[in-house]
C-alpha cells in the first residue's frame, strides 16, 4: 500500500498488507502504531513523469501569456476546488501577480474565475486540466491546499509553497511535514492573509535546492518491493502497477 501523506489514517492500516510505502520516518512510524509488526520501506513521493520533463519557464509563460519579468503564481484547490481560490486570486491580481487560478472540477468556481478574468489581465482561469506540469513550471511559487501528491510535484519541479491550512486531519499533518522540509510557507485560509503570505514569499530569493527534489522513483520502488521478495505475486516494477 502506499501511503503519500505525513502519517496514515487509522483506517488505511490493515492487516494482510505485506509492504506500506511511505515516504517519511514519521509516516513509517505512524503505520507501526497501528499494526506493531508492519513492513515500511521509506520511498520518493511519486509525481507524474511529466514533472521530470518540464519544459523551461521562459517557455511555458510564453505560451500562457505571462510576460518574463512578471510574478506568477499557481493557485489551487484540489481536484474539487475548495477552499478561496476566487478570492485569493482576485486580490493577488490587484496586488500585480499573475494568477493561474484552477477550478479543478469546480464548474461554479470555473465560472466565477472566469467572469474575474474578463475584468482582470493577470487572471488565467483553468478547469480541471491536464496542463498543471506547463502551469507549475511557468509560475515562482504553488499556492495550495497541503495535498501530498501535490506537494510533492510542485517541489520536483523545484518550485515553493504556500499551504493554504484549511485541511483538519492529515492536512494538519501534512502542512507540518512540508514546512519541516522547508522551502514552505502556511497561510491562515483567508485571501487578504493567503496574498500577505505569497507576496512575502515572492519578495523572498528562492533556495538554492528545494528539498524533495527529483528522485529515483524507479529504483526507490524496486529496492521496496525486492525486500518483500522477488517471488511475490506483487513484486513488480514501478512502471507494471502504473506509478511513473
Amino acid at each position: 500500500m502506499l501511503c503519500p501523506d505525513a502519517l496514515p489514517h487509522a483506517t488505511w492500516v490493515r492487516e494482510g498488507i505485506d509492504l506500506f510505502l511511505v515516504t517519511s520516518a514519521a509516516a513509517a512510524a505512524g503505520v507501526r502504531r497501528y499494526l506493531p509488526g508492519a513492513r515500511t520501506a521509506i520511498i520518493p513521493p511519486p509525481v507524474r513523469p511529466s514533472f521530470r520533463h518540464l519544459v523551461p519557464q521562459p517557455e511555458a509563460r510564453s505560451a500562457l501569456g505571462i510576460p518574463p519579468g512578471a510574478r506568477c503564481v499557481l493557485l489551487m484547490g484540489g481536484g474539487w476546488g475548495l477552499g478561496p481560490v476566487e478570492g485569493t486570486a482576485r486580490v493577488l491580481a490587484a496586488a500585480g501577480v499573475h494568477v493561474l487560478a484552477v477550478a479543478g472540477r469546480n464548474r461554479r468556481l470555473e465560472a466565477r474565475l472566469r467572469a474575474l478574468a474578463a475584468v482582470s489581465l493577470r487572471v488565467h482561469p483553468y478547469g480541471f486540466t491536464p496542463a498543471i506540469p506547463a502551469l507549475t513550471s511557468a509560475c515562482d511559487l504553488v499556492v495550495t491546499l497541503p495535498g501530498a501528491l501535490t506537494c510533492g510535484e510542485a517541489r520536483a519541479a523545484g518550485r515553493r509553497l504556500v499551504l493554504v491550512d484549511a485541511m483538519p486531519g492529515h492536512g494538519r499533518e501534512n502542512v507540518q511535514h512540508q514546512l519541516e522540509l522547508g522551502g514552505a510557507e502556511v497561510s491562515n485560509p483567508r485571501p487578504l492573509e493567503i496574498a500577505r503570505s505569497v507576496l512575502a514569499a515572492l519578495d523572498r530569493p528562492p533556495p538554492a535546492r528545494l528539498a524533495g527534489a527529483p528522485a529515483d522513483w524507479d529504483q526507490a520502488f524496486a529496492t521496496a518491493m525486492a525486500s518483500i521478495g522477488d517471488s511475490h505475486p506483487h513484486a513488480r516494477s514501478a512502471r507494471e502497477v502504473g506509478y511513473p
